[in-house]
């Protein structure tokens, strides 16, 4: 038998695939330095219904023919926003009166006691640095995944509050 044998029967509560969908959440990379963490975010995005918001300078070259390999068969699905600076993006940020929610391990709260909105944008810092006091200062929330080593890797990090995310928004559509 055939892995895609054994699983044609297999039945899926419709119910659950594409909520989704209505969900408006971005999700925020200051300055990344590792070009494949951001391409296996650009996928986490796409995956997820999120736009993914690149606030630049990146530590490498990022060249649309870079993004088209990065994000490979997801990017007719990205909504990808790149940004100038810290500035370029706040500004949009303000404008838009959505919700700034760093993800640190300074952080003081954490990230699965926190009551999400669907358009909240998830903010990490960049794999060498973390993100600068002023960024901290300017985001409406400090969240926290409590670990037992020092960090983890900026892609998993991404994962996880993500996930966590739409588990908040889907319990908060359903109540």
């Amino acid at each position: 038998m055939t892995p895609k044998d054994a699983l044609k029967d297999v039945k899926v509560d419709s119910s659950i695939l594409n909520h989704h969908d209505n969900y408006q959440g971005h999700i925020a990379l200051f300055q990344p330095d590792i070009p494949q963490n951001t391409g296996a975010i650009m996928r986490l995005a796409s995956c997820f219904n999120m736009a993914l918001d690149i606030i630049e300078p990146c530590g490498f070259v990022f060249s649309q023919k870079q993004w088209q390999r990065s994000a490979m068969d997801y990017r007719n699905q990205l909504k990808l926003n790149r940004y100038d600076d810290w500035q370029a993006f706040t500004d949009w940020q303000k404008n838009k009166g959505k919700r700034l929610i760093l993800f640190t391990t300074k952080g003081n709260h954490c990230y699965d006691e926190f009551d999400f909105n669907q358009d909240d944008i998830l903010l990490f810092g960049n794999e060498s640095a973390g993100a600068p006091e002023y960024v901290h200062q300017h985001c409406d929330a400090r969240l926290l995944i409590p670990i037992h080593a020092r960090s983890l890797n900026l892609a998993m990090s991404a994962a996880i509050a993500t996930a966590y995310f739409h588990h908040h928004i889907r319990k908060k559509h359903h109540e």
